[in-house]
């Protein structure tokens, strides 16, 4: 039999290290660090190797398709495919950034929303039967949907949304911050909870497609929550730790063989959650 595989993108620091710590400890295969920066990633390696585990590095930017298809090749031709993805790279401007709201609309987008799709573009033909997709979203996305217009949650709510139709949306958002627009469009003024929002309602998509394309495989997909943590991004009043953190996409990744549920859900604290 094979050697299975887990890969986590953003794995560097905060909660992306805290899940490949998790993994190393409790999957039973190969667990594959990603980051964006070589050096920092391999840091990141050793600093694992000093607690006695094992991790390995390949390095991966989401936000450059070149380094997704690289990356998808060295997966198919060494392992066959992929057991564990999950999805953890992300940005998020600090409250008091300066950066014009346009801007922080197209850059949190295109990282948060557009490159999480291109890593599952390319890497779901990848995902083995009995593979674990795990898309690391936020409690920040239920929000921003409830701050939503009635006809924009209607359409992120929907069970017939395409994944075309969920692209438009996000595009149209920035579009329209980029006029300044974006509230008369029925949007709230959160460029990351947008983005979010985008990412849970694609995790729904993708879910269902799995159910009606490859439904003996056994994939299970999902967003989740991982908590207010502290990290670089969130800040250090956050409650929770790193650790803390990963527990939720750490379970989702390890939900055992057999399982049925959560799938195509949003879930935090291991439970899932309304949408």
């Amino acid at each position: 039999m094979s050697t299975r595989v887990a890969v986590v993108t953003g794995g560097n620091k905060g909660i992306g290290l805290a899940i490949v710590r998790a993994l190393c400890k409790q999957f039973p295969g190969d667990v594959y660090l990603t980051s964006r920066d070589v050096g920092r990633g391999q840091e990141a390696v050793e600093s694992l190797t000093s607690e006695g585990l094992k991790a390995l590095f390949h390095q991966l930017d989401i936000n450059d398709l070149n380094s997704i298809t690289a990356a998808a090749a060295f997966f198919k031709e060494k392992y066959g495919g992929v057991d564990v993805l999950i999805n953890n790279a992300g940005i998020a401007f600090k409250a008091a950034d300066p950066t014009p709201f346009a801007v922080q609309a197209e850059e949190t987008l295109k990282t948060n929303f557009t490159a999480a799709r291109d890593m599952l573009t390319h890497f779901m033909p990848l995902i083995r039967a009995g593979g674990r997709v795990v898309n690391v979203s936020s409690f920040i996305s239920r929000h921003t949907l409830n701050n939503c217009s009635p006809e924009l949650q209607q359409r992120f709510r929907s069970e017939d949304i395409t994944e075309d139709e969920l692209v438009a949306l996000m595009q149209k958002f920035v579009d329209e911050a980029k006029r300044g627009e974006h509230k008369q469009g029925g949007w709230p003024e959160t460029a990351y909870g947008v983005s979010k929002t985008g990412l849970t309602t694609l995790s729904m998509i993708l879910a269902r497609r799995l159910s009606k394309e490859r439904p003996n495989d056994g994939i299970l997909l999902n967003a989740c929550c991982p908590g207010w943590v502290r990290t670089d991004m969130a800040g250090p009043k956050a409650p929770k730790s790193p650790d803390e953190g990963a527990i939720t996409p750490v379970y989702l990744a390890l939900l055992p063989p057999g399982a049925t549920e959560p799938h195509g859900k949003f879930v935090s604290d291991k439970e899932v959650q309304p949408w």
